[in-house]
């Protein structure tokens, strides 16, 4: 989707974080904004960048879990700037750390429901109307590295991350022969608010009371306690993910990355899974019946991108 001067983009979790460098990126590239927040809050502080700029831009207040209401949300952004052309499911959250045994139901419940569910809500009722218009467009998920590499201790993160990836590489399937693409996105380190943000959006019926864990305690050997490493030499901004992620939709790539510094963990991931094919003679009847189970073509759409063209 090459030209985006005065479409439409349509983004979840739009008002702080990745989702509004998202927002930025877009808005730069000519488009109208709808900027779709459960935090009414944050979308009253997000919206003045926009109109300071003059380009045109929405807010919608939204729970991606409300099914009835998210399709209140699609119309009401019809009515607004006519026909959504992008649809970014980014909204997200922590989904906290411990054994997958460990978390509540309450916990999995919040995490699934948004992190997953909600991604299924956007493309269920967002992906017709783009479709119907005919004029092309593009749907992005995002999900993490996490999605590709699991960090230990966080499980329930992880598992919702893999849906995401899982969910628009189907997505991607279903859209050949027409023009919309989709891709999923996996940030690595970005600076962002989603742990804060994440319990501003937890409904009271998804809370409970877990105890506080004592601050660590400090040695008391008399020396310094090593100084804190500076994050800002290794998140990325949310302006420039934006940009990349806006680079994705242009080049129509099935996964937009970030961080190069994660291909050795992705390879040994691929590396592992090869490794525990059994090494027998393969079926030949079983793949010339059943060729679109043991390969997929659109993993071929992928190419590599060239030098940032933001800066």
């Amino acid at each position: 989707m090459e030209n985006l001067s005065g479409k439409t983009a349509f983004i979840t979790g739009g008002a702080s974080g990745i989702g509004l460098g998202i927002a930025k990126a877009c808005g730069r590239w000519g488009m109208k904004v709808i900027i779709v927040d459960a935090r009414q809050k944050a979308i009253d502080e997000a919206l003045p960048f926009f109109k300071e700029k003059g380009w045109p831009v929405h807010g919608i207040k939204l729970d991606v879990t409300d099914r009835e209401a998210y399709a209140k949300a699609g119309d009401e952004a019809e009515d607004v700037f006519g026909k959504i052309h992008v649809l970014v499911n980014n909204a997200g959250v922590d989904a906290g750390s411990g054994p997958l045994w460990k978390f509540t139901y309450k916990e999995c419940d919040f995490a699934v429901g948004i992190n997953i569910v909600g991604v299924l809500n956007g493309i269920i009722n967002i992906v017709p109307r783009i479709l119907k218009h005919g004029e092309g467009g593009h749907v992005v998920s995002t999900a993490s590295q996490a999605g590709l590499i699991v960090v230990p201790g966080c499980g329930l993160y992880n598992m919702s991350k893999h849906a995401v990836i899982g969910m628009m590489e189907t997505l991607a399937s279903d859209l050949v022969g027409t023009n919309v693409g989709a891709s999923a996105f996996m940030p690595g380190p970005v600076v962002s608010n989603l742990r804060n943000s994440s319990q501003e959006v937890k409904p009271e019926s998804l809370r409970e009371e877990k105890p506080k864990m004592p601050p660590p305690q400090r040695p008391n050997d008399g020396k310094e306690p090593p100084a804190m490493p500076d994050f800002s030499k290794m998140f990325m901004s949310p302006e420039e993910v934006g940009e990349r992620v806006v680079r994705g939709i242009r080049r129509g790539d099935l996964y937009i990355l970030t961080h190069p510094e994660f291909k050795d963990g992705v390879r040994a991931r691929g590396e592992a899974l090869l490794r525990a094919y059994p090494n027998e003679p393969l079926n030949e009847d079983l793949m010339k019946t059943f060729g679109m189970l043991v390969y997929n073509p659109i993993y071929d759409t992928q190419t590599t991108p060239g030098d940032p063209d933001w800066k």
